[in-house]
């Protein structure tokens, strides 16, 4: 699942009359490289939510046979942030663990690796799985992994580390929340924290994520040199 409903406040007037997904960088729209990356990954069905001028979206990603995936949209008539926003599209999900990321970012995380983490959440008990980037100064929710690279996670822990904006997630951790309302993500994954259902890793590759006209330029420039 790929999240794309939020208006962009911080990149207007950008997002004034385009959604934040199809802003451009390299020349094309940030959403299709997070699609091409995800195909490289091995993975054809994608969900996309949107709400602010989501039929944009649609119109230009179609049903997503041009890139070798199947798309299929979660329509909101609001954002309901992000935990909101997976629980209206769980029919769409189904039962298995999936990929949940952000649309605003860049980055040249390889999505394979996640696939065997997702098949193993079937059966281990586990809710979340995320990629986590050490951030300086911490930020301001922190989390920390038990030991290592990779491990379960703890919160506010020495160094402080931040959610990188990718992960898979068990559908049951969205099971509560009731259709249409709006709920976060943080406290679902305080929760799954505090019962030790959460797990992470370290990401050392290279991934930006882009809130600003000119963060979106600047990487612009990059990828066109």
């Amino acid at each position: 699942m790929i999240l794309a409903a939020g208006r962009g406040e911080r990149m207007r007037p950008l997002t004034d009359r385009v959604p934040k997904a199809l802003l451009e960088v390299g020349g094309k729209p940030l959403i299709a490289w997070q699609i091409e990356r995800l195909a490289a990954g091995g993975f054809d069905d994608i969900v996309i939510n949107h709400a602010h001028l989501g039929h944009l979206i649609e119109a230009a990603l179609g049903n997503g046979a041009r890139f070798g995936v199947r798309i299929a949209y979660s329509r909101e008539a609001e954002a309901l942030d992000t935990a909101g926003g997976v629980a209206c599209a769980l029919p769409l999900l189904g039962a298995d663990p999936f990929l949940l990321i952000s649309s605003d970012l860049h980055s040249d995380c390889d999505y394979s690796r996640l696939a065997p983490v997702a098949a193993a959440m079937r059966h281990d008990g586990r809710l979340a799985h995320l990629l986590l980037l050490a951030v300086t100064p911490p930020p301001p929710y922190d989390f920390a992994l038990e030991s290592g690279d990779t491990g379960l996670i703890i919160r506010n822990g020495t160094p402080g580390l931040t959610f990188a904006g990718i992960a898979a997630f068990s559908p049951t951790l969205f099971s509560k929340i009731e259709r249409g309302a709006k709920a976060p993500l943080l406290p679902l994954l305080c929760e799954a924290i505090a019962g030790r259902r959460a797990s992470g890793e370290m990401f050392h590759g290279r991934l930006e994520n882009l809130t600003t006209p000119a963060q979106l330029a600047a990487l612009d420039r990059r990828l066109r040199a």
